[in-house]
């Protein structure tokens, strides 16, 4: 998992939480809190340093991973350049799709180690998208936020449902409706 990720997580629990709740719970994961927004880590690390939040803190760690993708999403979208196609998305839909083809694409061609995870679209009318995520990271929780804060840039209103496909959480059906 690129180390963005574990940038803007700490950024976000430090903000949210304070400076001593975040050095608690990286004390509580065994980790050192030593990332680069370009390095590649374990994302075990991530959902270690998740759980240990959840702990602390008393609040869902389905809940803390929702939060934080949608968190994310605008420091995401800010690092896309400007002459990407991405760009000319103008919903979510069409976003959405983009990150598929040219996000995803482009994250592997810059990083060889790179496993992101994978939209398989099923079908799409133009209040209606339902798609499968898959990933072997099972955070599908941290995607729901992505797709509200993609949401929230657009200021459409998007009402997702989510059902798990596979036990392990590794492949879920998103069922997403503009309403």
């Amino acid at each position: 998992m690129k180390g963005i990720i574990f940038t803007e997580f700490m950024e976000l629990v430090e903000q949210q939480f304070g400076l001593e709740v975040l050095d608690e719970v990286l004390e509580m994961s065994g980790d050192e809190g030593i990332y680069t927004a370009v390095g590649s880590y374990d994302h075990k690390d991530l959902v270690k340093l998740i759980v240990n939040l959840s702990k602390k803190t008393n609040i869902d760690a389905t809940t803390l991973q929702q939060v934080f993708g949608k968190t994310v999403f605008k420091t995401l979208l800010a690092s896309i350049p400007p002459t990407a196609s991405i760009g000319t998305s103008s919903t979510t839909f069409q976003f959405l799709r983009h990150v598929e083809d040219y996000i995803h694409v482009e994250v592997k061609k810059l990083y060889s180690d790179a496993h992101p995870p994978q939209f398989d679209f099923i079908s799409e009318t133009e209040t209606e998208m339902i798609m499968d995520y898959q990933s072997a990271r099972c955070m599908s929780n941290v995607c729901l936020g992505l797709i509200e804060g993609c949401a929230e840039h657009f200021g459409e209103s998007v009402r997702v449902q989510m059902t798990p496909q596979m036990e392990d959480g590794s492949l879920v059906r998103f069922n997403l409706t503009v309403s």
